[in-house]
């Protein structure tokens, strides 16, 4: 099989899609089944396959897109662009790491995208008006056309039902992300003036629903009323996004500057690093498509409080502290921090079902299936909209 990964995205700094891509490069290259892996990074991605740690491999080739800066240039290269170096390249499969413009006709082979949320239609403040009407549209079209979508989880699989038609539904399998811890190798810490103080750590994106206000005010909450260490720090590890400035206010404001660290671009071992060093990971998020940080604290043995969201119990129920989202939820993710500080050490959770050769094989599968099936599912047009109640009819 030759296989085409398309990773190009606007994040300069590695972030969950890249993470994701890069994963699935590394699932695919355990398999003797693969002659050929060829991976698409935007111009200002160029070094993060290294960034990442995939290992170097006779049958990779990296490639870097032709686009600009900014979503216009860069939909416009997915929708011309990639068919061409698909066909170019002769590959069988073209699977696509997040939903872009997809050009059906000039796609000579089957396609797969990776559904990793519902976004644009369950938090639609994530992106901002009228950002979030386009990013539909692309989602929209994109579903449609492929000839099939892996969701990260269940809880994605089950959303993507209340939105899509069935006929785009039923080409909609369950391929968990890919989650695997190498050994530290670094004793380096990457948080600036860093004296060995703990430290809670929350993994986002500054995005609406990582829910990091919410943390940031229970942490404040925390100090004033002395239940946790006075040096205690607060590190988040995310690349910015449309909440950024509201974030970086609302820690001035608190008085917080010097308690709370914000990062970004950091390599696979500091990142481990940071989840073996914290006093507790936090992950408050409002919904999430899988909970890439979860599963990544369960394998690190951390200690984790975790919003009660259907993806994160997915991945983590009965290893995990959760607290109900609501009015109270700063009271109670205040309580819940401060009753897991008491607990014991974890050691790491073993989650084989999120390892590399497992997925693997459930990637050769579906590939295998689409090259050999005689009519690709994803040429069929779709119309009819999915009858939801009032409260969520929002067709996709």
């Amino acid at each position: 099989m030759k296989i085409l990964i398309a990773a190009a995205s606007y994040a300069s700094n590695i972030s969950g899609l890249q993470r994701h891509a890069f994963n699935v490069a590394r699932c695919l290259l355990l398999r003797p089944e693969i002659a050929e892996l060829h991976v698409v990074v935007a111009p200002w991605q160029r070094n993060l396959l290294q960034v990442a740690g995939v290992p170097p491999d006779p049958r990779l080739s990296t490639h870097v897109a032709e686009m600009e800066p900014g979503s216009l240039s860069r939909n416009l290269w997915y929708y011309r662009g990639l068919p061409e170096l698909a066909a170019r390249l002769a590959v069988d499969i073209v699977h696509l790491s997040y939903p872009v413009p997809v050009d059906a006709a000039a796609l000579g082979c089957p396609t797969v995208v990776t559904l990793h949320d519902l976004y644009p239609y369950e938090i639609p403040s994530n992106f901002g008006f009228p950002k979030f009407i386009f990013n539909r549209a692309i989602l929209k079209q994109c579903l449609r056309i492929v000839d099939s979508i892996a969701c990260v989880s269940e809880a994605t699989r089950l959303r993507l039902k209340q939105y899509a038609p069935d006929a785009v539904w039923r080409k909609a399998v369950r391929i968990y992300n890919c989650v695997e811890t190498g050994p530290v190798v670094t004793t380096q810490t990457p948080i600036p003036n860093w004296q060995g103080e703990p430290f809670l750590l929350c993994v986002a994106q500054h995005r609406r629903n990582k829910n990091i206000p919410l943390l940031i005010r229970t942490f404040d909450r925390l100090q004033h009323s002395g239940q946790i260490d006075s040096d205690m720090k607060l590190v988040v590890i995310g690349i910015t996004a449309p909440e950024t400035s509201n974030i970086y206010q609302l820690v001035a404001d608190s008085g917080l500057g010097r308690s709370v660290h914000f990062l970004e671009g950091l390599s696979e071992p500091e990142l481990q690093w940071s989840y073996r060093q914290c006093a507790a990971l936090v992950a408050p998020s409002i919904t999430e498509g899988f909970g890439l940080p979860v599963a990544e604290g369960l394998l690190a043995g951390c200690r984790i409080i975790c919003s009660d969201i259907p993806a994160h119990r997915e991945i983590a129920d009965g290893h995990c502290r959760f607290v109900a989202l609501g009015r109270n939820a700063q009271e109670l993710f205040a309580e819940a921090i401060v009753a897991v500080l008491k607990e014991a050490n974890r050691p790491p959770i073993l989650l084989p079902q999120f390892s590399a050769p497992v997925l693997a094989e459930q990637y050769v599968n579906l590939y295998r299936r689409l090259i050999t099936s005689a009519v690709p599912l994803g040429k069929v047009r779709i119309s009819a909209p999915i009858n939801l109640p009032a409260s969520e009819r929002q067709p996709l």
